[in-house]
């Protein structure tokens, strides 16, 4: 794929090589026994890569997907990431105590957002339900509890008086809960999170995105959910040192 970050994988990967090939012309020269050529090929090569390990070790196409079409963040001051979840996802339920973890350590450039995946009408409650309850500003009380009562309990969620019970469970009375699931404010980000789904090209969840341009989902080459975060955090210090450059 072309563009200034291809241009800067293909130029580091130059560097690497150019750096790989004067170590191995340097033990070539007379002041090296052979011994002491093995023993600089062994020590001294690894110090000529590593400084560009980073940007080699994952890969578009393979690893994760750059996305055609950038899609706008919140904050571009900062390094947004978007976890795509569904309430009624086993794995997702089971990401919970990692992706928590992860995001309670983020530094202060990441911004870190919920995303209520969605591609059919079951789905599209369950992010009412989300969006319900960011309304009410009881995400934090209320997400592990939405997970549990689906994931554990098999209540499955799909229909307001199903969902109203819940709230009012903890604490959140009737009146509440019905003015903020039923508003137009809580439609409208059900319809345009319905929309971003595409901009995404999310198909699965736990889905990953980092800042609006790259997809990371598990799969052949990403086979577990820590590794997906791994991704993650290479992804997220790319973007850190492209938008460094970007200030110079």
């Amino acid at each position: 794929m072309g563009g200034p970050d291809a241009e800067t994988e293909r130029a580091t990967r130059c560097n690497r090589i150019n750096i790989a090939r004067g170590i191995i012309e340097m033990t070539k020269r007379r002041m090296f026994t052979p011994t002491l050529q093995v023993l600089a090929l062994v020590f001294l090569l690894p110090l000529a890569f590593s400084s560009y390990g980073q940007i080699e070790r994952y890969v578009a196409g393979t690893h994760y997907t750059e996305l055609s079409v950038p899609v706008n963040t919140n904050d571009s001051s900062k390094i947004e990431v978007i976890e795509a979840f569904w309430y009624g996802c086993t794995h997702c339920f089971s990401f919970e105590p990692l992706i928590n973890d992860w995001a309670s350590k983020l530094p202060d450039d990441v911004d870190f957002k919920l995303f209520p995946a969605m591609w059919n009408g079951l789905m599209k409650i369950h992010g009412q339900i989300y969006y319900a309850a960011e309304a009410l500003d009881a995400v934090n009380l209320l997400h592990e509890h939405v997970f549990a009562a689906i994931n554990i309990q098999g209540n499955r969620l799909q229909n307001e008086r199903q969902i109203g019970a819940l709230f009012a469970e903890h604490g959140i009375g009737q009146g509440d809960f019905e003015r903020a699931f039923n508003s137009f404010s809580v439609r409208t980000k059900v319809n345009q999170a319905e929309k971003r789904m595409q901009d995404y090209q999310i198909r699965s969840t736990p889905n990953m995105v980092v800042n609006g341009k790259y997809l990371i989902a598990t799969g052949a080459a990403v086979t577990t959910q820590k590794e997906m975060l791994e991704v993650v955090n290479f992804l997220v210090e790319k973007e850190r040192q492209a938008m460094r450059s970007s200030g110079d």
